[in-house]
């Protein structure tokens, strides 16, 4: 703290300012907000009534994919912070403020209506494209089957055996690594563009009066699979939608994405058939992720989001015949409780 107040006062001159929290993630990364006591103090953009500082420690985490990829997606139109000082020696930068309402502080406000819910995914349906359609291979790492395969891995690694605390036998690891091999095989046959890897409605920001969405936490964006923001997105793990109003968005992106000349599937049934089986390995890594944050890292509040988690990874399992080894694996692990009636 004292070496980012340090930094401050020589970004800011002659500035009084002070700092409060605004938000962490799941990193080491930590964010203030620089907020002005004065209203006549010079602000770097007068603009802004309050700034916002990254706290990266640099053993821990490194500024240069942010900024990278913040100018990446600054190009393509959509509304990400801008940066106004940067110090990626001591992982701090100091950008634009795009408040502290998320979309789901939003979508879950009791005057936000199914119309304004729907404007709203309109809205970031409408960015996601901006970004798909700026893509080019080279400047953005690859999704590649061996990250994807990673990724799955932290499922029996911290769900399975460290979460549920069972051991599988050889027959059922079997059958999970060849569910994992049909699920990265589709994954890496699909249309490649800009992935954000983290487009859902906590990092996405309402922003009265602007271009909605504010953008943010897109440091690890990557060159991958055309359906997995839309995965993020529609199958979000901290809010649930009637899967209606969630495929009326995905026809709706799908016919625009076609207008746009992006590399969609020609028939809507295989777009959709890969939307599924990206949301199913989206939704193995990140019960892994949530599983070890609450594990290894002490952040037990992710642990509440696990059963939406579950439900989803079910009914699209219970869809497709191979991936049955691993509905049937998901009934080994949690056991669906069964309601006994009586008919008269």
């Amino acid at each position: 703290m004292n070496q980012l107040r340090q930094w401050l006062a020589q970004t800011l001159p002659n500035t009084r300012c002070e700092l409060a929290p605004a938000s962490a993630d799941a990193s080491f990364r930590r964010y203030f907000r620089v907020v002005f006591p004065t209203k006549d103090a010079p602000l770097p953009a007068p603009d802004h009534a309050s700034l916002i500082v990254m706290d990266a420690p640099p053993g821990h985490e490194d500024c240069a994919p942010w900024l990278a990829v913040a100018r990446l997606f600054a190009g393509t139109g959509v509304h990400v912070p801008k940066i106004l000082a940067e110090d990626v020696g001591q992982g701090f930068l100091l950008m634009s403020d795009l408040g502290d309402t998320t979309y789901l502080d939003k979508l879950r406000a009791p005057g936000c209506t199914p119309v304004e819910a729907a404007r709203l995914y309109a809205d970031a349906i409408g960015a996601l494209l901006a970004i798909q359609s700026a893509s080019r291979p080279g400047l953005l790492p690859e999704y590649s089957g061996e990250l994807l395969r990673r990724e799955l891995m932290l499922f029996p690694e911290w769900y399975i055996a460290r979460h549920k605390g069972i051991s599988l036998d050889a027959g059922d690891e079997a059958a999970l690594m060849a569910v994992f091999d049909k699920i990265i095989a589709v994954n890496l046959a699909e249309p490649q563009v800009f992935v954000h890897r983290d487009y859902h409605s906590r990092n996405l920001m309402y922003i009265a009066d602007a271009l909605n969405p504010g953008i943010i936490d897109f440091q690890d964006a990557v060159y991958g699979p055309l359906t997995y923001d839309l995965a993020s997105l529609l199958k979000d793990a901290y809010i649930e939608w009637k899967e209606d109003f969630t495929l009326d968005l995905l026809a709706r992106y799908w016919e625009t994405a076609r207008k746009h000349n992006l590399p969609v599937r020609t028939d809507f049934a295989d777009f959709h058939r890969d939307y599924e089986w990206m949301s199913v390995q989206r939704h193995i890594k990140v019960i892994g992720i949530f599983a070890r944050l609450a594990h290894r890292d002490g952040k037990d509040g992710y642990l509440a989001s696990m059963p939406l988690l579950l439900r989803y990874l079910r009914k699209t399992c219970g869809r497709y015949r191979e991936l049955g080894p691993l509905l049937k694996l998901l009934d080994k692990l949690d056991p669906e409780t069964v309601e006994h009636g009586y008919t008269f």
